[in-house]
């Protein structure tokens, strides 16, 4: 009879570590993530596993540039996505947007969830989808619909593509990447042809305040800069109307509403600040710097930066 508690407290254990190895958290106030581990899942633009290894190697796929799609096949959680909710209770397909914070909660009772999950980069999902608008595709809108249920047809199929990923990942074929492209090319093209789940809101907003959270959790989830090599980052108000799929014009207008500043000044704001960071704690060159922060040259940063903080980003590092 004693054991039953430790059985139980087991599985509660296995299930958090795998929402949280699943979610993608709003990043905390630190400058540089730690140095990430050598196990394989953590490196290459594209990788697959079943969520008992997930359950096993959670940092794998913790990584902030990944985009995910997760085939859930049994149990029960809760998906939190920017500014909606879904129950996750039966077989579904989800995808989950790498500049978007989202988690995934336990619901209290409910099984171990099984299944896949598929992460992978950016740049993996371009080469992906090519001839594809991306704005279109149901992993790219920041405002799009995560969650798709699945009738018995679709789970096998599904399935079975997932298990036919692992098999590639894992093979010595030459162009097996080639294979995972076409594969996770049709599972977006799969769920495009789904009907998407309902939501709730995780908070009650209106359409103003949808805009602005949205916006300011898209400008916020760019942030720690962690290597020169990172993609660049949005930097004016269409770049992020263009993410949300919104006019820049209502955009702009929602953010001035709710926050009683202009979108650029939020941006601004931003950038300096990260700058500031990096100009203090690391050694990047400042023409590293400008590039990561999307100017085009350094004296394009080095006049916004004096202009906004009366000050050479060089006087800044070094100063009298």
């Amino acid at each position: 009879m004693k054991s039953q508690p430790l059985a139980s407290f087991r599985s509660l254990h296995w299930q958090r570590r795998l929402t949280l190895a699943l979610s993608n958290p709003m990043p905390q106030p630190q400058l540089l993530l730690a140095p990430p581990s050598a196990h394989p899942l953590l490196t290459g633009e594209i990788c697959v596993a079943t969520m008992e290894d997930v359950r096993r190697v959670m940092g794998a796929f913790s990584r902030r540039d990944h985009f995910k799609v997760v085939l859930v096949l049994e149990g029960a959680n809760e998906l939190h996505y920017a500014t909606r909710s879904y129950a996750v209770d039966r077989p579904a397909l989800v995808f989950t947007n790498r500049l978007v914070p989202y988690s995934w909660e336990l619901v209290e009772g409910g099984a171990e969830q099984q299944g896949y999950v598929c992460g992978f980069t950016e740049s993996f999902l371009h080469s992906a989808m090519r001839g594809v608008s991306l704005k279109e595709s149901v992993l790219y809108k920041v405002d799009g619909n995560p969650v798709y249920f699945l009738n018995d047809e679709q789970r096998r199929y599904l399935t079975e593509v997932f298990v036919r990923m692992l098999r590639d990942q894992d093979s010595d074929y030459p162009h097996k990447h080639d294979l995972l492209r076409s594969q996770l090319s049709l599972l977006i093209h799969e769920a495009a042809q789904l009907p998407p789940a309902r939501s709730y809101p995780a908070v009650p907003t209106t359409a103003a305040e949808r805009i602005t959270n949205l916006f300011l959790t898209l400008l916020d989830v760019q942030f720690p800069v962690t290597a020169p090599s990172d993609e660049p980052l949005l930097k004016n108000a269409q770049d992020y109307a263009d993410r949300l799929a919104v006019h820049v014009n209502s955009l702009n207008r929602a953010v001035k509403e709710v926050t009683g500043k202009p979108t650029t000044a939020h941006i601004a704001e931003r950038l300096v600040n990260e700058a500031k960071m990096l100009l203090q704690h690391t050694d990047w060159p400042v023409a590293d710097i400008a590039d990561r922060l999307g100017f085009g040259y350094a004296t394009y940063f080095a006049r916004f930066f004096k202009q906004h903080t009366g000050s050479t980003p060089l006087a800044f590092r070094h100063p009298a």
